[in-house]
Parts: C-alpha cells; structure tokens; sequence
C-alpha cells in the first residue's frame, strides 16, 4: 500500500521557531500534518514519544543540546519513528555519525532545504 502525504506525520525539532514555522509550512503544503514541535532535546523525546510521527525533522543543535540525544532514546523507545535531520551543521562527520545512529536523511538548511519534503516523503515509506 503506497503512503499518501496526507496521511504523513511530522514532529518538527528544531531550536529556530522561524524555521519550524517555514519547515511547517512547506509540509503543510504538501498536505503533511505537523502533530508537534520541540526546541529542546528532552521536549523533543517527551513530544515525539506522546504524538507518535511518522517522521522527525531533527536539527542538530537544540536548544540545551543535539539531536543526537533525541535520535537515540528515540529510536531505542520507537524504532518505528523516522528521522531526517535538516542542519546548518552538515559537516561530513555529522551526516556520518546521524547515518549511522539511524537517520534515513541528512539535509543541509542552505543547500538542500527544498529537498526537505520529498525527504520526509521517502523516509515515511520505509
């Protein structure tokens, strides 16, 4: 069964309330549902673990922390929960080490923010 966007739920983490609200809307448009948003890395965990996405849109930095920390009590709580993580941080060891603790995407914000949809599109499939 193919997954429409409709039925896509997104969790924004980032620590940037002008980026959630722009990552928000861009999903809106794709007719994506944002079920929660979070700054820093333990309302993060808190609301993806109540809301229960589909997909997390994970910056690195957070208010008070990383996305690391969200990634890995996520993913132990919920390996079902996807991740694509949208950084200004995209150095390669950064995608690496995301990679390798689970995330479906790495996107650079200046260089791959109008990839962000179709990313959290794919990573839904899986």
């Amino acid at each position: 069964m193919q997954t429409t966007n409709a039925s896509v739920r997104v969790f924004l983490a980032d620590d940037s309330a002008p980026i959630r609200q722009r990552v928000a809307g861009m999903l809106a448009a794709r007719a994506m549902t944002v079920v929660g948003e979070g700054e820093t890395p333990q309302g993060c965990i808190d609301g993806i673990l109540h809301t229960h996405p589909d997909v997390v849109v994970l910056d690195h930095q957070l208010d008070g922390g990383t996305g690391l920390e969200v990634i890995k009590v996520v993913r132990k709580a919920e390996p079902g929960v996807a991740f694509v993580v949208l950084s200004n941080n995209s150095a390669p060891a950064y995608r690496k080490r995301y990679l390798a603790e689970g995330a479906r995407d790495f996107l650079d914000k200046t260089t791959e923010f109008d990839q962000l949809a179709q990313a959290v599109t794919s990573a839904s499939r899986h």
